[in-house]
């Protein structure tokens, strides 16, 4: 058996790698990256973000995700506005077009669910809450890595 069977690590790699490929072939009709998708499913449920609480919500530094909501509002889904305030502050919003595509793309998750074999609510709620925990202890053990 191959070490890496051993290594919780990797499982968690693999697992990660896997869910972004099964994302990448379901979102491409529409043209969208997995990280894209993201940002789109935080603006749908959250509505309006700030750069920085959309970084909070998906984890990302600005730099990283500057280049993906350019790219979303090139795309005609989002647009960016300055704040009049504060011009560092910039909010992000969907546009009628990115709006519209929730319909048809919002449901992709629960398909990426169904293709892992994971039916129960519950299983995933508590699949769910698991990697979370982990996640969190792993961040706290770990400041800025």
């Amino acid at each position: 058996m191959p070490v890496t069977d051993e290594m919780v690590c990797f499982s968690l790699y693999a697992a990660a790698r896997a869910t972004t490929q099964a994302y990448r072939t379901l979102l491409a009709p529409w043209g969208l990256t997995y990280p894209q998708y993201l940002v789109l499913a935080v603006l749908w449920i959250d509505g309006e973000q700030t750069i920085g609480s959309l970084g909070e919500a998906m984890q990302l530094d600005s730099g990283t995700l500057s280049p993906l909501v350019r790219r979303l509002e090139q795309a005609g889904l989002v647009t960016k506005e300055r704040s009049a305030e504060d011009e560092r502050v910039v909010t992000v919003r969907l546009t009628a077009k990115g709006q519209s595509l929730r319909a048809e793309v919002a449901p992709i998750h629960h398909r990426i669910t169904e293709i892992a074999g994971i039916r129960d609510e519950g299983r995933v709620r508590e699949l769910i809450t698991e990697l979370q925990d982990i996640t969190a202890r792993l961040q706290q053990t770990t400041p800025g890595a």
